[in-house]
């Protein structure tokens, strides 16, 4: 399906807000939960096809330098009244291809995107809830917050480059939220090996950098006593690839993320 830019906003240094619509966005329907991504289509300068096209006639009928890059992100939030996405977009200047995208878009460009698909959701049975990433993880945990009724215990440990990274967190459940700074190595980690975690069963959500990613999963299984089925583990990227490096390799590192210390 095609979208167009409804409007833009700038929320951090870091991050900016895409908010899309169109008539396309009619059939778009939101699983049941609050990691919800698409995959976004997006199309070198100089594309031999129109600003809308078919990933797959675009495969099929152009040569592979012309073929749309792919990203897949979460969506921040979904507007069924309004049919409107809202999207937020890393940015780290002109490095990769979806953030530079975001950071000159205007109202009524065009994005073409697939999807909607996801898989986590705050489990109502947990007896507390821990979310735990980096920005590429934020708008999955702010939408999951923002699902957590009253009474709910959320404890949250995000991490981003300083102060001015950090952003307001909506929710009426019972929060435990603490940024962390990179400001020396396992800030992150460091900051889930020393919370006080509450009594009972908990879901946990950790996503974002692989190498952090994979030691606080870990320490979850190895030293907290969770279990893999307690747990929605992701290495969304890594340190020092790109996103297509990182997918050459994300298979063989989930692999080898599996084989680690694990009671399941």
């Amino acid at each position: 399906m095609h979208t167009r830019v409804v409007s833009t906003t700038q929320l951090t240094p870091g991050m900016i807000r895409v908010v899309l619509g169109g008539d396309d966005l009619a059939g778009f329907a939101m699983p049941d939960s609050t990691d919800a991504y698409v995959n976004l289509a997006l199309p070198p300068a100089g594309a031999p096809y129109d600003e809308v096209f078919d990933p797959r006639a675009v495969r099929d009928e152009h040569p592979r330098e012309t073929w749309p890059v792919r990203r897949r992100y979460t969506v921040r939030a979904w507007d069924p009244a309004a049919q409107q996405l809202t999207i937020d977009f890393v940015v780290h200047g002109d490095r990769g291809v979806a953030g530079p995208w975001a950071a000159r878009a205007e109202p009524g460009d065009v994005l073409v995107l697939e999807g909607p698909s996801g898989g986590y959701r705050p489990d109502p049975e947990a007896d507390w809830h821990l979310l735990v990433g980096d920005e590429s993880a934020l708008p999955a945990i702010a939408a999951s917050l923002e699902a957590l009724p009253a009474g709910a215990r959320a404890v949250v440990r995000l991490i981003c480059d300083s102060a001015e990274h950090e952003q307001p967190l909506a929710t009426e459940a019972d929060l435990d939220l603490v940024w962390v700074h990179r400001d020396r190595p396992d800030a992150l980690l460091d900051s889930v090996r020393t919370l006080d975690a509450p009594a009972g069963r908990a879901h946990a959500f950790v996503h974002g950098e692989a190498d952090e990613i994979r030691a606080i999963r870990a320490h979850l299984l190895g030293e907290r006593g969770l279990t893999r089925q307690q747990m929605s583990c992701s290495p969304y990227w890594r340190h020092d690839m790109d996103d297509e490096a990182w997918r050459e390799v994300k298979r063989d590192f989930v692999a080898a993320m599996d084989a680690d210390l694990d009671p399941a």
